[in-house]
């Protein structure tokens, strides 16, 4: 996991490349498979799981993503919001709109998808489409433990120094530290720095710089793809976006994403060849496995090859989740 945390370039809060706050976060998820179910909406505690890509063939662990069942639980969940307000003046004749970006916790209480990193090696094959729709069947599996809402923070626009135009233009000026630094204190401290000294007044858009501008609302160009699945999923962009570089966050209702909405229930009945290749998932909580399989619907369940079996450790009559890829 370190060794992948080192490879994201920066601007990746959830994967920092520290050994003791990526221990803490496999602490915390150990936690979170061990416990009891608590539903979100009811003030349920702020749970984090951490799941894994494994090559079956060699052990390794070649990319990772994470759920959050709350946000905003242990500190404030902050975006940027974009507004408008206009302003008419008699005299002139004229009616003007300025564009404003309003510090907000209006995400508060959501679920999150996030942290998602596909070693650079293995981004063929699908493999980043089964790490991102692995969470919606395990948020399927565990809908208890979720709420309502639920978003994914697209990171943002960073130059080839490390550098992000939007808090150079924005949160910066009021920070005295870099971006990097910056992002690296939230990921391990938390963002109780952004309630001291963010101002909570509204900043005008037209104020910026326009390389800060340029960025609002625009994904990094190595996220262009997750945005799309995202879309593909019914999640949309909703005008909030990250306080630290811009990027993106998209919303959706959570009974309303497609994995979650569309996926079949189903009892493996056969084990053989043939079929529709297919996201299979079986189990709860730390008991969940995800791969791909051919899956052939029947009356009365459906049959997976004997490779996706083993993977995910079933026999005939187990209960499987499946969707079509």
């Amino acid at each position: 996991m370190y060794e992948m945390a080192k490879l994201t370039g920066g601007g990746f809060t959830n994967l920092p490349p520290d050994k003791a706050a990526l221990r803490a976060k496999l602490e915390r998820t150990a936690a979170a498979f061990a416990g009891e179910p608590t539903n979100a909406d009811s003030g349920g505690h702020d749970q984090l799981f951490v799941l894994m890509l494994e090559n079956r063939n060699t052990g390794e662990i070649r990319g990772t993503c994470q759920i959050f069942t709350e946000v905003g639980v242990r500190w404030p969940f902050y975006s940027y919001r974009i507004g408008s307000i206009s302003q008419h003046s008699a005299e002139l004749n004229r009616t003007f709109r300025a564009d404003t970006l309003s510090l907000v916790t209006d995400l508060e209480g959501s679920s999150e998808v996030g942290g998602l990193f596909l070693h650079p090696n293995e981004r063929a094959g699908g493999l980043g489409l089964l790490l991102a729709r692995s969470r919606y069947l395990f948020i399927r599996a565990n809908r208890e433990r979720f709420g309502e809402r639920i978003l994914a923070e697209l990171r943002g626009v960073i130059d080839d120094a490390g550098g992000s135009p939007f808090w150079d233009g924005v949160a910066g000026k009021f920070f005295g530290m870099g971006f990097d630094e910056a992002d690296q204190f939230n990921a391990l401290n938390g963002n109780q720095f952004i309630a001291d000294l963010m101002p909570s007044h509204p900043v005008y858009v037209a104020m910026l710089t326009d390389a800060a501008r340029a960025v609002i609302g625009v994904p990094h160009p190595s996220g262009r793809a997750a945005m799309r699945m995202l879309e593909n999923e019914g999640f949309a962009f909703e005008n909030y976006i990250d306080i630290f570089d811009g990027g993106p966050t998209m919303t959706a209702r959570t009974d309303q994403v497609k994995t979650i909405r569309d996926a079949q229930s189903a009892t493996l009945t056969f084990i053989g060849h043939g079929g529709t290749r297919s996201l299979v998932a079986t189990g709860k909580a730390a008991d969940f496995r995800c791969c791909f399989a051919h899956v052939a619907a029947h009356d009365d369940g459906i049959m997976i090859e004997p490779e996706a079996a083993e993977a995910l450790g079933v026999s005939v009559g187990d209960t499987l989740d499946w969707i079509g890829c």
